[in-house]
């Protein structure tokens, strides 16, 4: 009891579970390792990239209380995504969350211009990588009782344009997460996810330059939040403490991280409206 409360008292929210956190390395996947490592967490991240993930590591350790380890690990690869899971256990003997967040964003452009291919390989990072890490680490979230939070996105209630194959992705996790909580409520294993609107990450930095107008197309995304800025990734790995930590008696909901970007009317005309990001 008294470690408990010393623990509480010093704002170690999840000190000593074990997190897993896919995509880590940089947006909210960091974000969500920083606040769970703060917040005591032993936290297993992964990433393609050795460089950012080795450097992710490092800074975490040093920061503490809670402690990093970085895998690479390319989520489209099934064997690699059961290594992740495997490593983990190896090193902690358990798992009490696992934070699917691993994702891209292709560039924008109508449905005559995606192939079937392009689809099936978006789905499969996007959304069968999701599949697969659930799968593999349902076993060890069971013995713990533990949880899954989805990374999701607002635009798989509200669309976006040029994006359709993008947003089917986004739609079927929103799915996969009511689903699985359904079946894993039988053994205490809540699924739960949230749907950043804008965030500010590389992905939202990168996607503005292509637009030719840099300046105008930050200043669109901040006009789309009631708050009228930007999220941060910080604000993201907050709310998934809230759900792993505190919302105990929370399964199959899905928050929106938006800013109020779903909320009131806006300039939705989309006649004779050509695609920016050509």
């Amino acid at each position: 009891m008294a470690s408990s409360a010393a623990a509480t008292s010093a704002g170690l929210r999840y000190k000593d579970k074990v997190t897993i956190v896919t995509g880590g390395s940089k947006g909210i996947g960091k974000g969500c390792v920083e606040v769970f490592v703060k917040n005591g967490s032993k936290v297993v991240f992964c990433a393609r990239g050795e460089k950012e993930g080795a450097e992710v590591e490092a800074a975490m350790n040093a920061m503490g209380p809670g402690e990093a380890t970085f895998v690479k690990c390319d989520m489209s690869q099934e064997d690699q995504i059961k290594n992740l899971i495997d490593v983990t256990v190896a090193k902690y003997g358990r798992i009490d969350c696992l934070i699917n967040n691993a994702g891209i964003h292709p560039p924008h452009k109508p449905i005559d211009d995606f192939t079937t291919d392009d689809v099936r390989e978006l789905m499969n990072i996007n959304f069968v990588s999701y599949f697969a890490a659930s799968k593999y680490a349902l076993p060890h979230l069971r013995k713990t009782q533990g949880n899954i939070i989805n990374d999701g996105s607002l635009v798989a209630h509200l669309g976006q344009m040029w994006a359709v194959s993008y947003v089917a992705t986004k739609g079927a996790i929103a799915s996969m997460t009511r689903a699985l909580a359904v079946d894993e409520a039988a053994h205490n294993v809540r699924v739960n996810m949230f749907s950043p609107g804008n965030v500010w990450t590389p992905l939202w930095e990168d996607a503005a330059k292509t637009t030719g107008d840099f300046e105008t197309a930050i200043q669109g995304g901040r006009d789309c939040q009631l708050l009228g800025r930007f999220g941060t990734i910080e604000e993201c790995g907050l709310v998934c403490m809230f759900l792993a930590a505190d919302a105990t008696f929370c399964t199959g909901i899905d928050i929106p991280v938006s800013g109020g970007a779903e909320l009131n009317y806006g300039n939705k005309n989309m006649q004779g409206k050509e695609n920016p990001f050509k």
